[in-house]
């Protein structure tokens, strides 16, 4: 059975968010211990062997991706993880388009 291409994108980008997401909630810990963040990503590795890495254009991807690789490269520090997160998180925020409702009350106010 073939798979398509699309839920193949879409599985390779639910594995990335949820690597992200726990590796989030760890760093966010208040008894952050290095050691156990780093077997932790280890753990959380294990699911990309079971999915193929696949190529993405979008910009939110690819900082995504860069996030997961500097997550599982152990030089970085908290705070410099923490700090691409939050840029990962604004990113994220900053695509979703949101319509300014009812326009002309908020100018009758000026």
């Amino acid at each position: 059975m073939k798979i398509s291409e699309k839920s193949l994108r879409t599985r390779y980008l639910r594995i990335l968010e949820k690597f992200a997401n726990a590796a989030i909630s760890a760093l966010k810990k208040e008894n952050f211990d290095e050691m156990l963040f780093q077997e932790r990503m280890l753990k959380n590795y294990k699911l990309f062997e079971k999915c193929e890495v696949i190529k993405l254009n979008s910009s939110y991807i690819k900082e995504l991706e860069s996030f997961v690789n500097a997550c599982l490269d152990f030089k970085n520090s908290k705070a410099e993880l923490l700090n691409k997160a939050n840029n990962l998180d604004k990113l994220k925020k900053s695509q979703t388009y949101k319509k300014d409702k009812h326009k002309s009350k908020f100018k009758e106010y000026e």
